[in-house]
């Protein structure tokens, strides 16, 4: 990790799954039942759900996330030959109810600690956001949980990032650490603005679009030294 130290940070806010909260936790407590394809289909669901978010929002089609999140589980399940309805309801109240990262509950701690505003932005809708706090005990460590759907789109669109802004009550982009492990949001994120710190969850490198990180961490709890 860097020692680059960011200035002027009012706000840190994070993206929600995949940066807070796991979304391979699901599938992975359901393998034995699933089979030899469990991480075929937990990674084909997420980069299905994340494709329709995107097609949908060129096309101009939102849909809640909820909703986009059972079509993409469905696809992947379908694409595996599994054709189960109580795996799929089981797997989706699980996905409702995820598991938080050990790091996450150690950094907002510290952040709320060092009197920074805390927050989440995500394309989640507010019904599954709620159910991922709640079950991972976070709610006294965020004050504020904003949903895409207060506008109707889904991320990268600037206007998400920008709602986060007004959300905060910061006086700009800048004044706001974003937090990501999805390397498309850490970057559109630079690119609108922000102070970017992503979290290699995943061991990958940059994309190459516009927007580059100041921070590559390699665990949330690195972060408070960074921003306080």
């Amino acid at each position: 990790m860097t020692n680059e130290k960011f200035g002027g940070i009012e706000a840190c806010v994070f993206d929600a799954y995949g940066t807070l909260f796991d979304v391979h936790a699901p599938v992975a407590s359901m393998a034995s039942q699933i089979g030899e394809h469990a991480d075929a289909v937990s990674n084909m669901w997420r980069q299905k759900q994340l494709q329709y978010t995107w097609l949908r929002t060129l096309m101009g089609a939102h849909a809640p996330f909820w909703q986009v999140t059972g079509e993409a589980l469905d696809f992947a399940l379908s694409f595996h030959g599994i054709e189960e309805s109580a795996l799929r309801q089981q797997l989706m109240e699980l996905y409702f109810a995820l598991d938080a990262y050990d790091d996450a509950r150690d950094c907002l701690n510290a952040l709320k600690i060092a009197g920074l505003k805390t927050g989440i932005l995500s394309n989640g809708s507010p019904e599954m956001l709620e159910g991922a706090v709640s079950s991972a005990a976070l709610a006294t460590v965020l004050d504020q949980v904003i949903s895409v759907e207060e506008i109707g789109v889904f991320k990268p669109d600037n206007r998400v990032y920008q709602l986060a802004v007004e959300r905060m009550g910061v006086a700009g982009p800048a004044n706001i650490c974003f937090v990501s492990a999805n390397t498309w949001d850490a970057q559109a994120g630079a690119h609108f603005g922000y102070q970017v710190a992503r979290i290699n969850r995943y061991g990958l490198p940059d994309d190459n679009m516009p927007g580059k990180p100041k921070v590559l961490l390699e665990s949330l709890r690195e972060l408070p030294e960074i921003v306080s």
